[in-house]
């Protein structure tokens, strides 16, 4: 069974079945642990968005991302979101129209990002932070019964290389994997210092 969501980060789990995940942007929102299979604050416009599209990739099930909860000043990781999912980035690497600080995504192969904008609908709920609203726009979502996505995508970072891996299938990688720059897998590491950034946000 491969790992569910490979970036580690500030997020809680629930059923990893369900269609629906939630992003509360600065905010911590308590959501009925049986309907979501994932959901926790999104702080930053950059490394928390790809931290976000790893973990959404990673389960096939998750159809729909809820984004509700306040902006963080500054950032508006909220618009850069929504900006990253309806328009891409550019060839620079920044989140087209995205209003955030630094809207810039380097993490990320282009087979993430594009998988992320096709496997879910965002349902746009940035402000709201009562959880009855939230919950009963999840419900919506949930009697739809939409179908898995197909086989997991895991993208996981090596930030001693700086290299991204993706693997499809029931396969993840861990921390102590070293890649070459052309992916290739050249060594196993030990002690801190091969560490992998995992999903959520920072």
């Amino acid at each position: 069974m491969y790992e569910w969501y490979p970036w580690g980060g500030e997020f809680r789990v629930g059923d990893p079945s369900s269609s629906v995940a939630v992003v509360t942007l600065g905010d911590k929102v308590q959501l009925p642990e049986e309907k979501v299979a994932i959901w926790g604050p999104l702080k930053t416009e950059n490394l928390g968005i790809e931290k976000v599209v790893a973990n959404v990739v990673s389960n096939p099930n998750i159809r729909t991302l809820v984004v509700c909860g306040r902006e963080v000043r500054g950032h508006r990781s909220g618009d850069s979101l929504l900006a990253f999912h309806r328009y891409g980035v550019d060839a620079n690497g920044r989140i087209i129209e995205a209003r955030g600080a630094v809207p810039y995504i380097e993490n990320l192969p282009e087979e993430a990002v594009e998988r992320f904008r096709d496997q879910v609908e965002i349902m746009d709920l940035i402000g709201e932070v009562d959880p009855a609203v939230i919950e009963t726009v999840i419900d919506e979502r949930l009697v739809l019964g939409l179908p898995s996505f197909g086989e997991p995508l895991i993208v996981v970072k090596i930030e001693r290389e700086r290299s991204a891996a993706v693997f499809e299938g029931a396969i993840a990688l861990h921390s102590e994997i070293m890649l070459h720059d052309d992916l290739r897998i050249v060594g196993v590491a030990s002690g801190s210092d091969a560490e992998a950034s995992s999903g959520g946000d920072a």
